[in-house]
């Protein structure tokens, strides 16, 4: 049985709004990811040859003092002969998750998304967009990914701001005060694009025994610049 990687409070304590709460708050586990996962050997090979994995995380309900529970946050690497970053997809498996995306250019945030998702949406996390999932139910919230294979978090960026440009507390979005000028939230709908296999009503792992190509997104993002063109749209 595949082990999960365990978050800590001691492995956010850079990211938490409520310093004062985070003083007496001892080192809980937050949250759970299993890494590289598949149904069957054949699909492993299969996801193998497509130079993916797929994951699942597992983030149980509670409060870091006023703020909703959270993943660290972090950006993608890009992708080798490319000038942009690598892609990401998450579906929502069970409960509900608030994806908050994040562009930084020339040291400044330049655009930042919300995407709130319940179970069966889909959410694409566009090229050069850092990005973190909170739970903000009473509820457990279950999450799956594709991503490359080769993908490591970069995780620094958004810890040594502590935090990405806006914490989810119970009264709603407030700024991270280490960003200068950061933008007005946009609020867009999550990726459910069944032209390209991401079907509210269906799993996304399934893609691997239909088309694999349909993910090839995550691989090669530089010639899928369309797609990333109505994530971003989609309103």
């Amino acid at each position: 049985m595949t082990k999960p990687d365990i978050r800590t409070l001691d492995d956010m304590r850079d990211v938490i709004y409520d310093r004062g709460w985070l003083k007496g708050a001892g080192n809980p586990e937050l949250y759970y990811i299993y890494r590289g996962l598949s149904l069957s050997i054949r699909d492993g090979q299969i996801i193998e040859e497509n130079d993916l994995r797929y994951d699942i995380t597992v983030i149980p309900p509670r409060m870091l003092g006023n703020e909703y529970v959270k993943t660290v946050g972090h950006y993608h690497p890009r992708a080798p002969g490319a000038n942009i970053s690598y892609a990401e997809v998450y579906e929502i498996l069970s409960g509900e998750g608030h994806y908050l995306l994040q562009k930084c250019q020339n040291g400044h945030v330049a655009d930042v998304i919300v995407i709130r998702a319940q179970k069966g949406d889909k959410v694409i996390i566009p090229p050069d967009y850092g990005h973190i999932t909170i739970n903000p139910s009473n509820k457990e919230l279950k999450m799956c990914n594709w991503v490359a294979h080769d993908f490591a978090p970069i995780y620094d960026p958004i810890k040594e701001r502590g935090g990405a440009a806006y914490f989810e507390l119970t009264s709603g979005f407030v700024k991270n005060g280490n960003y200068d000028d950061v933008p007005e939230i946009r609020f867009l709908k999550p990726a459910n694009f069944p032209d390209i296999g991401l079907n509210r009503d269906k799993e996304m792992y399934g893609l691997i025994r239909r088309d694999p190509k349909l993910l090839e997104f995550l691989t090669k993002p530089q010639e899928y610049g369309r797609l990333f063109e109505r994530v971003l749209a989609n309103e």
